[in-house]
Formats: C-alpha cells, sequence, structure tokens
C-alpha cells in the first residue's frame, strides 16, 4: 500500500488505452513473479501489478476487460519455425495425421482430381511411424493413385521426399543418377529408384517445379502468420529462405498485413548470405515488426529418414546419415558474419553434425576476437540440437551458444528414434535439463510445418516428455522433463534473449513491449493432463488485439 501511495502522483498523469484485470499474471520477471493485472499504452507496458493500482490509469477511453480469472503471460515465441511453410501446408495437400499409406494414397488421388493436366500434385505431412509396416512409400505406390501428373510428397519433417514415376522422369533420375553431395537417392536390391530423396536429392525435382507466383507467396505468409496468431504466438523466428522471400515478408509487415513480429534469417552459406553480410542487418522496422539479422546453415538431415549424421552407424540400417554443407564453403562464411554482426543458427541433428558445428564456432570465435566483431557477444544458435555427445552438452555454455530446440520433437521421435540409434545414445538425446543445468539457455520453437506449431504441445511435451496419450517407454530419460518455470522461460525470456530482444520483449516488465498471451487456463498450476485442452484466449501484439476468442 505505501509504494501504491508513493505511485499516484506519477501514476495520475497516465491514462492507459487497455487495462486487463481480474487474472493472473505470470511476467517472468523475478523481481516481481505475479501480478493481477496489466496495463499498456500505445505498444508498451505501463503497469503490472495490483487490480487497485491498475485501476487508477483508467480514464475516459480505457477499455477495461475483465479477464475472469484467466491467465496472462508474456507473449510466446516461436524461435523456430517455416512461415511460408505454415502457410502452404494450410493451402495445399494436408497428409498430417494419415494412419496408414493406404489412407494418404486415398487423400492424394482425391486432391489430384482438381489439379490440372500438367500440374503438380504437391502434398506434406506424410511420416510412417505410425503405419503398418512403418516403411517409407515408393513411386509405384504413389502410380497406382496418379500415373498422369508429377506428385512430390514431402514427409513432415522435409527431410525426405516420395515422387512418383512421372515425377522422376520429368527430373530424369534413373538407375544412373549418382547421389549429389548432402543427399540421397533411395534404390531398391536392383539399383532403382524408389521414388524416396533424401535432403538436396529432392533438388533434382523441385528445380522442375514451377515457382509459386508472388500472390501465391502473400497468401501462404499472411495465411501462416495469421495462424500462428490464433494460437497465441506473438513473435515467429523464420528459420531460413531467400533475400527476396525477406524482403517480402518485410514488405508486407509495411503494408500492416502481417500483425506478428517476424524475426527472419536466410539461408547461407550463398549468395543472399554474403549480400545480408555486406548490406548489414535490419534491426526492429516496421515498429519491432520485422528483424533481418540472421544466416541459417543446414548441416544435416533428419533423424526419422537417417539423414541426421551420426559417428556411430544407425542400427536399422546400413548408414551413418551425411553432412549436407562442405568446410570449406561454411567456415569463410562464419568469420565474415561474425565480423559484421550477423547471428548464425545452424541445423543439427546427430551427434556428429553438433560436434563439428561447435568445433565451427569454436575456430570462428578463436579467429575472430570480440575487439575485432561488430557485435562482440554473437549469441549464434544450435536448431535442434536433438542428439547430443554427453562431451559436447556442456559447450554450449562454454562457447556462449544458445540450443533453439522444439520439445514436440522428443513426443514424436521417441517411437522410432530408440529403433534408430539404440538406447545408448538417448542419454544424450533432447537433452534439456542436462542442457541447462550446464549454464546454457534453450529456446524453444514449433518447428511448424514439421510439428503442429501449438505453443501448449511445446509446453506439454516439455514438462511432461510422453506423447499426447502419456507413453513414453524404455530408455526415454523422464529426468529431462522440464519444471513449468524452466518451459514458460523457453517459450518467452529465453527466445527473446536468442533473438537479442530480451531488453523490449520476453517479459510482462513496464516499458517493454504490450505482447501478451492469454489462455483459457493456467498452464502453470492444472494437472498435465489439461494443458494440451486449454486455448488461447486472447493474443496481443504491441498493445493491439490481434486475435480473441470469444
Amino acid at each position: 500500500m505505501t509504494l501504491l501511495l508513493l505511485l499516484l502522483p506519477l501514476m495520475g498523469q497516465i491514462e492507459a488505452d487497455i487495462i486487463f484485470t481480474n487474472c493472473v499474471v505470470y511476467t517472468v520477471n523475478p523481481r516481481q513473479p505475479r501480478a493481477e493485472a496489466v496495463a499498456t499504452k500505445g505498444d508498451r507496458i505501463v503497469y503490472v501489478g495490483s487490480a487497485e493500482g491498475a485501476s487508477l490509469l483508467k480514464g475516459p477511453k480505457t477499455k477495461v476487460i475483465d479477464l475472469k480469472g484467466k491467465a496472462v503471460y508474456p507473449g510466446f515465441t516461436d524461435s523456430h519455425c517455416h512461415l511460408r511453410g505454415i502457410g502452404e501446408r494450410e493451402l495445399s495437400l494436408n497428409l498430417e495425421g494419415t494412419k496408414s499409406l493406404r489412407e494418404m494414397l486415398e487423400r492424394v488421388k482425391e486432391h489430384s482430381a482438381d489439379v490440372g493436366k500438367g500440374e503438380w500434385v504437391i502434398g506434406r505431412g506424410w511420416i510412417e511411424t505410425f503405419w503398418s509396416p512403418p516403411v517409407f512409400p515408393t513411386s509405384r505406390d504413389l502410380d497406382s493413385v496418379v500415373s498422369d501428373k508429377p506428385v512430390v510428397l514431402y514427409r513432415a519433417d522435409g527431410h525426405a521426399a516420395v515422387v512418383n514415376t512421372v515425377a522422376l522422369k520429368l527430373s530424369g533420375i534413373s538407375r544412373d543418377t549418382p547421389d549429389p553431395f548432402g543427399g540421397k537417392i533411395l534404390r531398391n536390391d536392383s539399383g532403382l529408384p524408389t521414388g524416396v530423396l533424401l535432403d538436396r536429392a529432392q533438388e533434382l525435382v523441385t528445380k522442375h517445379i514451377p515457382a509459386p507466383t508472388l500472390h501465391q507467396l502473400e497468401k501462404a505468409i499472411i495465411t501462416g502468420a495469421e495462424r500462428s496468431l490464433r494460437l497465441g504466438w506473438t513473435e515467429l523466428q523464420d528459420a531460413g529462405g531467400t533475400l527476396s522471400e525477406a524482403e517480402l515478408i518485410h514488405s508486407l509487415c509495411k503494408q500492416g498485413k502481417l500483425r506478428i513480429r517476424i524475426y527472419k534469417a536466410v539461408h547461407g552459406p550463398s549468395e543472399d548470405a554474403y549480400k545480408l553480410i555486406r548490406q548489414g542487418a535490419k534491426i526492429g522496422v516496421c515498429g519491432n515488426r520485422f528483424t533481418l539479422r540472421s544466416i541459417k546453415v543446414l548441416l544435416d538431415g533428419a533423424l526419422g529418414s537417417r539423414g541426421a549424421a551420426m559417428m556411430e552407424p544407425y542400427l536399422d540400417e546400413a548408414t551413418s546419415g551425411f553432412l549436407t554443407v562442405k568446410e570449406e564453403e561454411l567456415f569463410p562464411m562464419l568469420l565474415e558474419a561474425l565480423r559484421f554482426g550477423i547471428q548464425v543458427q545452424t541445423h543439427a541433428i546427430g551427434d556428429l553434425a553438433n560436434r563439428r558445428i561447435l568445433d565451427l564456432y569454436e575456430r570462428a570465435f578463436a579467429a575472430v576476437p570480440p575487439n575485432e566483431r561488430l557485435v562482440p557477444e554473437p549469441r549464434w544458435r544450435v536448431e535442434h540440437a536433438q542428439i547430443l555427445s554427453p562431451a559436447d552438452i556442456g559447450r554450449f555454455a562454454k562457447l556462449g551458444v544458445i540450443a533453439s530446440m522444439q520439445p514436440s520433437h522428443a513426443i514424436s521421435d521417441l517411437h522410432f528414434a530408440p529403433r534408430r540409434i539404440g538406447l545408448q545414445r538417448l542419454a544424450g538425446a533432447y537433452a534439456w535439463q542436462s542442457l541447462l543445468k550446464s549454464g546454457a539457455i534453450i529456446a524453444a520453437g514449433s518447428d511448424a510445418p514439421v510439428e503442429a506449431g501449438d505453443p501448449l504441445i511445446e509446453f506439454y511435451a516439455a514438462v511432461v516428455r510422453r506423447d499426447m496419450q502419456g507413453y513414453a517407454g524404455d530408455g526415454w530419460h523422464l529426468e529431462q522433463a522440464l519444471t513449468r518455470e524452466q518451459a514458460l522461460k523457453m517459450l518467452t525470456i529465453w527466445p527473446a534473449q536468442a533473438a537479442m530482444e530480451e531488453h523490449l520483449r520476453g517479459s510482462i516488465e513496464v516499458d517493454k513491449l504490450a505482447d501478451l498471451t492469454i489462455l483459457s487456463a493456467d498452464i502453470m498450476t492444472i494437472p498435465e493432463g489439461e494443458i494440451l485442452k486449454t486455448r488461447c484466449f486472447m493474443t496481443v501484439v504491441g498493445g493491439e488485439i490481434v486475435y480473441e476468442n470469444r
């Protein structure tokens, strides 16, 4: 009460635009962990505290929102997703949830009926894990339902695709086609392509697919952004793409067509990446709605398609995966990015890929000391960091490297990872607690459209570490599950740190951006089984209510 009396003269000078009251507020601010009201003015937070205190900021034009006991959190950030891909999944053939090869083929057949002659049938989302038997589809399977149009269907992780015979012929892929560097053409016992292409082998086909129109790109980006707002995300850290795509997103932000914050990366090594290094970052433009300051490197494939680069062979196939970037192409770019203040975020899933990128980061940091860098603390990242050698876990904190991880991968992969790599290597798999205890931070994302892209699934996976039916299985290291406080930081303040934005967002504090995620239930206290039943009630970005579920 004494503090409130001291604040009265100052508060009397402020008339809030919106007061959110009668709620439980989780601030992620250790100096004030809880509150019962938040007030905003413009795009900033102007008050966090008691309902009584907030009422002093009420003026004739103030909108007072009684949340009736709902829970308020700092605006959730998806620290790793693919914005365009999210929209394309919504607008095209979505194969998520197909429970059998037969069901997938039925969906393809139905969809292809609406695709014109000569056009491509494109879909994404299949995953064979729960099929019987759990094996990849083939071109022969696709030919049985579509034999007159080219078909390409991407596995959920995007690191494998199956194409039909028409697509193979259009692309010139035959028995004699060699595997490209960083990719693999799967073949049968006779040496003929099965139709499944891993990682960079997909480029043999995708280069023949007509490029989307500007209208199609805009529609996919806007659709992906609006879906994300409905789920409670307030910022998307968009992992990869071209510079022209980044410029399009920037343009849509300037036009007011994107209401979510975008932290964008471009793929590298590439001419686009070097152009970004030369031009310099764009930070906080469009009223802090758009930042371009990062390069995304793809160093290996995925565990599900056996392309993740492992130190030892997989147990269920005679391969150790593969690296997708040559060191002599990557390392010079790392040095230039470090000198000129561009963040690097590298996809690394297998234990070999993770060790290799930590080695390269360490060499780059030694070669370009802080006094030679535009940004002394670069906050470089490893995206996924899924399978780690225990010897490498402590290196993240030692090097100041951020682990950008997706909790939902752990509860998806638990159904096949043990037979891929065995129980022994699972000791360093999805090692959240081990990383945190070593002093590292973890920025959580969804990797949508690889996963569903729902923050509540990510939160649930982090704290429960079981699939959505409650299954974990032997050797899944449930001791790596997180506390709810840790999981909340993974969705809020730690992604802000990963984007060098913790001074602006990531916690509910006065003068920070008014980004809020308001949920129908309090996920910090409800039983674990009820987390997935919770829904986003309201999403606030910069003091604007951009989604409301009434």
